[in-house]
């Protein structure tokens, strides 16, 4: 599968509708909008920083939208239920060694409650 250009038609349609751009003007549009780029993911990642060190990091929990109930339910367990994968094995990595692995097998009634939500 090569680029999107490969498809001729694609090229065509696009060649007929616009008219060329000059390079030095392609150039310069390209400069700017990796300076706009680049500063809208360095405050993304400052974001995501300041929410860490803060405490907020689980920003569901923080805002009120999960209960403690759900809070206590681990990550693995509550992929699988978004999944909506009935018989998951949840399996966790620390370095190179596994720490824990378990089956986390939905119960029917808890399974119906999460397709109904």
């Amino acid at each position: 599968m090569g680029s999107i250009w490969t498809i001729r038609w694609i090229r065509r349609f696009f060649r007929r509708r616009m008219k060329p751009v000059p390079i030095d003007q392609a150039h310069l549009w390209k400069q700017r909008l990796s300076i706009a780029y680049m500063l809208i993911s360095w405050n993304a990642f400052g974001i995501v920083l300041y929410m860490m060190f803060t405490g907020r990091s689980d920003w569901a929990k923080a805002y009120g939208f999960a209960s403690e109930s759900d809070a206590n339910i681990p990550r693995g367990r509550q992929w699988a239920r978004t999944l909506n994968v009935e018989n998951a094995r949840v399996i966790q990595i620390s370095g190179f060694n596994v720490t824990t692995e378990e089956d986390a097998k939905l119960k029917n009634e808890e399974f119906a409650e999460e397709k109904n939500e």
